[in-house]
């Protein structure tokens, strides 16, 4: 690409704010989302063996995400086509055009994938394309929709930080995976015990999943609430809480070495009790949906069902500046256990005003925070 167009991506990636209708801004970021995921998509077809994740690749149809990159090709060309015939961003559009052009180039969505090593080191690109396309496209809808502060953009201030912590912790799946299980087995692998695992494994797959997310919340509430109380364990979750507009990205803000830990600490139960795989799986889909949900700028309560389950009411409390939120609503999945733990907020209003870290000590930036625990501020 030319300078002069690199230079003004860069502007628009470092920028924040709603954009401007009618310019063709909002149509040429679409396009050149959809054309950068392309590919990278494209990128993941050639180097499957160190560039796509092997428990996702075993769940996904290869021949749908094909049809599914050429569909977003053909949307993002031609909407820089459009663009760039009636004049509109011209040179958004010509990035967009760019790469769909370099995708095709490579081989697009016909690239053969033939056998290849297994074991081999990799980063999960797969799982970012995933599950950054999906989360835009399921929740992006979903704040417009049912919109909490109907003013807030799409692109509000530091979502650029979130997108970095967003990037590292997809990218960086399989590191985790492989820290997390070695973690466990290593500090846990006692626990198990062969007649308990075959009495979970012989429940109800229903009641075996409302188990898997009882143990495992129980487990997340008490390393939840050890992050508040324990001062070295906060200067980790600081960081989560220094995020000051909530959105469907809000939650992806955590220290690497706080999601270690706490995906140890909970996958720990899981392994020693023995769910089946498909516990586990629906467990997952479960987590992943709720992490995004309850940081979502919707206005959703559930009415009575508040005072069970974790909705995005009770979790944006936790999030909160306000003095009667500080140190309550542990829970990501049930909230009946804060009620029961005396740790749920208290308050008649509906939702808080502020948030982020009281003090505001926590600074802008992915590397920033990612040192911010180890240095004398913290």
């Amino acid at each position: 690409m030319p300078v002069p167009m690199l230079d003004k991506l860069q502007r628009l990636a470092a920028s924040h704010g709603a954009l401007r209708r009618g310019r063709g801004l909002v149509s040429g970021v679409v396009a050149l989302s959809l054309a950068i995921l392309c590919f990278l998509g494209v990128l993941a077809f050639h180097f499957p063996e160190y560039l796509t994740t092997p428990q996702l690749r075993k769940a996904y149809d290869v021949d749908v995400l094909r049809q599914l990159m050429y569909w977003s090709m053909v949307v993002a060309g031609g909407i820089a086509l459009f663009n760039m015939a009636f004049g509109r961003v011209r040179w958004l559009s010509a990035g967009s055009f760019v790469l769909v052009g370099l995708s095709l180039a490579l081989g697009g969505h016909k690239v053969p994938v033939g056998d290849f090593a297994e074991g081999t080191p990799y980063i999960g690109l797969d799982w970012f394309i995933l599950d950054l396309l999906g989360s835009a496209l399921i929740f992006v809808f979903v704040e417009k929709l049912f919109a909490l502060r109907k003013d807030q953009p799409v692109f509000r201030p530091e979502w650029q930080t979130d997108f970095h912590h967003f990037i590292v912790n997809h990218m960086l799946v399989g590191f985790m995976l492989l820290a997390t299980n070695l973690l466990v087995h290593q500090f846990f692998g006692w626990a198990a015990h062969d007649g308990l695992r075959g009495w979970v494994q012989g429940l109800n797959f229903w009641v075996a999943l409302f188990l898997i997310v009882l143990v495992a919340d129980l487990v997340q509430y008490g390393a939840h609430r050890a992050y508040h109380e324990l001062p070295l364990l906060w200067r980790l979750h600081a960081v989560h809480h220094s995020v000051k507009t909530m959105d469907w990205m809000a939650g992806s803000r955590q220290h690497l070495v706080e999601v270690i830990i706490t995906r140890t600490l909970v996958l720990a139960p899981i392994v020693a009790l023995g769910f089946s795989k498909e516990v586990i799986d629906a467990y997952i889909v479960i987590v992943g949906f709720q992490a995004v949900f309850n940081h979502a700028n919707v206005s959703v309560t559930l009415g009575p069902l508040r005072y069970v389950i974790v909705t995005p009411n009770f979790h944006h409390w936790h999030h909160a500046q306000d003095d009667e939120a500080i140190d309550r609503n542990y829970a990501a999945h049930f909230a009946f256990i804060d009620h029961l733990f005396g740790t749920a907020v208290q308050t008649d209003r509906p939702w808080p005003e502020r948030y982020g870290v009281q003090g505001d000590g926590v600074p802008d930036g992915f590397w920033k925070q990612f040192l911010f625990p180890f240095t004398r501020k913290a």
